[in-house]
């Protein structure tokens, strides 16, 4: 099976308008990118004041952008977290959405693999080090498409992240940690090294070739037609701020 390889990056609604065209369209795609600069993503459903911090948030010049995929905030530095995101026809997929979710998250546990770091899935949608999340990952489909984005950490400032996130203090006991810094962690941290992003994306790429051939390319006419119509949605408050 071959697939098409994708390594563009922009902003935040560049990045979700992407992924959101990609599930649109559904051409077989494995996609890498960066968050430039970096931002916070929120899952399609939650309510802004109980998923981020907006005055840290205001205060270090970090924007938000709502998700087309579910699940928690997240986020994304763009000098220490690479993003995937893997889109193409459902019937390339294990039917169930966990099957799936944990199928398509095999690349990573296989990227920290190539890195040195031995993971493992957590739940549904978790990859874990030594009981702390590395990674997380996010599914949304259409009829007949899947798209499925998730994260990497290799070097995330941890400290700005547990300033920008907010997460329940019940989903935090179950983890029985008091803090989201508590609850993960980094490849670099892990390894104790800089990991870089060139060897996080080799590894990224290695990992995923799982799913068969990757063979680099760019956005068709049509995709980029969609692209341009939904960069609007993600920048818009009335998207990022609908609960």
């Amino acid at each position: 099976m071959r697939w098409r390889l994708l390594l563009i990056e922009g902003d935040a609604a560049f990045n979700m308008a992407v992924d959101e065209a990609l599930m649109v369209i559904g051409t077989p795609t494995v996609r890498f990118y960066r968050f430039r600069p970096s931002a916070v993503t929120i899952g399609r459903f939650q309510r802004v004041s109980d998923s981020v911090n907006l005055e840290a948030l205001s205060e270090l010049g970090i924007k938000f952008v709502r998700r087309p995929t579910g699940g928690g905030s997240v986020f994304h530095d763009e000098l220490g977290e690479i993003t995937y995101s893997v889109a193409g026809p459902r019937e390339l997929f294990p039917v169930s959405i966990e099957g799936s979710l944990r199928w398509i998250a095999k690349g990573v546990i296989k990227a920290l693999d190539e890195l040195g770091v031995k993971a493992e899935l957590s739940g549904i949608n978790d990859v874990v080090v030594n009981g702390r999340k590395i990674s997380g990952s996010a599914q949304a489909r259409t009829k007949h498409n899947l798209m499925q984005h998730g994260t990497l950490m290799y070097a995330t400032d941890l400290e700005k992240l547990s300033k920008v996130l907010r997460a329940p203090k019940e989903k935090l006991a179950d983890k029985g940690v008091t803090s989201i810094y508590e609850r993960v962690t980094t490849a670099s941290l892990v390894l104790s090294r800089r990991i870089s992003y060139e060897e996080a994306l080799e590894a990224m790429i290695k990992g995923f070739s799982f799913l068969g051939e990757l063979e680099e390319g760019e956005l068709t006419d049509s995709e980029l037609e969609v692209v341009r119509r939904l960069v609007s949605k993600y920048e818009s408050r009335e998207w990022n701020f609908r609960y």
